[in-house]
Formats: structure tokens, sequence, C-alpha cells
């Protein structure tokens, strides 16, 4: 079988469950269907949904189950192609400059210019990385948090999986590298962006998978008090209109805490007093106090 484009060889959507479910991310069939067909299409794969669905840990088990470099481009408002693509080490600049000085006594004004954008001196960003260290996966994390002119900037890029820089030249990747870009949906994506991907929705997990990851990620914490935990979890985030509900690593962190305190059945003590794990904001910590007294009092 020949590789794929992205130097990855993978033969078949059992193969990338089996090959991620390694790294301890449990996986459905309709999200392995996509994140194979976009290792074989040579596409940008698009995850959005709820904080905590697990979107930035399938890029990071994808790299870790191929064993190739994971770059990382964690985005924020403001961000701009520079920040993402390449800068020039000013400070080494000032030195070259000064060594050529202390050296010739003067300085030849257009020669010096031409050294000062030499390679050694050229600082690459997540982007550029990824096309020079390909075959790689490329995060884009939280790619709704920029704006219009950075999603433009990413379009040329995955049009073309290469970046020119004046002073240099063309960089292109012989091997494209993966592309996964999440987004928790605080904005709007433009359609340009999302045609040239493949899109999926992550939902969380149902409760029978949920366990499955849970005991993956934390194989010392009992089937018993990872069944209930799971439960709870579940039940909070359907009917206690929380302002975040809890992610699957909350899920793992709450467990773990409960672990920690020789926890292994759920009760409402030891669960009220290890809700940080689980719960970040004050008014969710109320509605959550109040929904355990329901579920777990005697």
């Amino acid at each position: 079988m020949e590789p794929t484009a992205h130097g990855l060889d993978v033969a078949s959507v059992e193969e990338v469950t089996t090959r991620i479910a390694a790294t301890g991310y449990i996986s459905d069939e309709e999200l392995a269907t996509v994140v194979f067909l976009a290792m074989r299409m040579q596409r940008p794969l698009l995850l959005e949904g709820e904080p905590g669905t697990g979107k930035t840990a399938l890029a990071e088990a994808l790299a870790d189950s191929f064993d190739v470099p994971l770059v990382r481009l964690q985005c924020y408002e403001g961000i701009d192609a520079s920040q993402a693509l390449y800068d020039w080490d000013f400070p080494r600049q000032i030195l070259h400059l000064r060594a050529l000085e202390a050296v010739a006594g003067t300085t030849d004004v257009e020669e010096a210019e031409k050294g000062l954008f030499d390679e050694r001196f050229l600082l690459a960003r997540p982007v550029l990385s990824a096309l020079r260290q390909a075959p790689a996966v490329l995060l884009v994390d939280e790619v709704d948090r920029a704006d219009d002119e950075f999603e433009a900037f990413l379009l040329e890029v995955l049009s073309t999986y290469s970046v020119s820089i004046p002073e240099v030249g063309t960089v292109s990747a012989p091997t494209p590298p993966l592309v996964v870009l999440t987004s928790n949906r605080t904005r709007e994506l433009h359609d340009a962006l999302k045609r040239r991907c493949l899109y999926h929705w992550i939902e969380h997990p149902g409760l029978e998978r949920e366990v499955q990851i849970l005991r993956s990620r934390a194989p010392e914490v009992s089937a018993h008090l990872a069944e209930q935990v799971v439960t709870v979890v579940q039940q909070l985030r359907s009917d206690a209109g929380l302002l975040k509900p809890p992610g699957v690593a909350e899920t793992i962190d709450w467990a773990r805490a409960l672990h920690l305190l020789g926890s292994d059945e759920l009760d409402l003590c030891r669960a009220a007093a290890t809700l940080g794990a689980l719960v970040k904001y004050r008014e969710d910590d109320d509605r959550v106090r109040h929904a355990l007294d329901r579920m777990l009092a005697v």
C-alpha cells in the first residue's frame, strides 16, 4: 500500500480506531471515519464542539500513535501571521552587526543588510515549523478566537502547504502535515475556511464510552467508582443547567481526586469536597452541590 499524502500510513477506519485507542483515546466510528478520510484525501480536519469533548486530545493522540511531531498553534484574539509563521531574531541580528563592526572597523551597509536576513536568524513559528518537519500533525487550536484576517492567512497556507518568505524564498512541505483545527464555536468561522476542511462536530461521549475513556486514562480508579462518576457527570450535563458543563477531562480529574482520597464508591461528603476538580464557576458549584444532594443523599 502506498503511504498517504501526509506520510501517515493507514489502511482503514478500524486501524485509525486501534492506533489512537492505544494512546488512551477512545473514538466512535464516525470520528474515526472522518479522521481516516482527512488523512487519505489530504484535507484539513475541522473539529467543533463544547470545551472538554476531546478535540485537542485527538490531535495529540494522532501524533503519538503515528510517532510524528505535534506542532501546536494556540490561537487568541489579535494573533497575526508573523506569530504563526515566522519572525526574525532581532537581538542576534544586532549582535551580528556589532560583531561586523568590531572585526572590520567599518560596515558595508548592503552586505550587512543581506547578512541580517540569513536563514540562521529566522525564527520558525508553528506553521513554518510544521511545514519543515512534516510528516507531522499541525494543531490549530481554538481557531474561533482569531479574527477574519487570520482565517484568510490560514486558508492561503492550507491551499498550497507553502509559505513565501521574501528574504529566503518559498518554503513548501514535501509531505504536507495533517492539519487539525479546533473550534469551541464562540463565533462562526467563514465558509471559505470550512469548505477547505472536512468537518466533524464532537459531542460529549455517551455513558459507556465515557466509562471506557475514564478507565483507559485512569486505570487506578475502580470500575464501580468510574461508572458512578460518569453517571453523575452525564446527569449534571443534561439536567443541571451549568454555565460550563464538565468535559471528559474534568470527569477524569474528579475520578482521580476521589481515588486519591481513598474512595471506591461515590459518597456525598467526598463528592462535595472534590468539586474543584469538576466545576470551575461559583454558580456551577452551587448548582452541582444542590444536584448532588438530590442524587447522592441517603
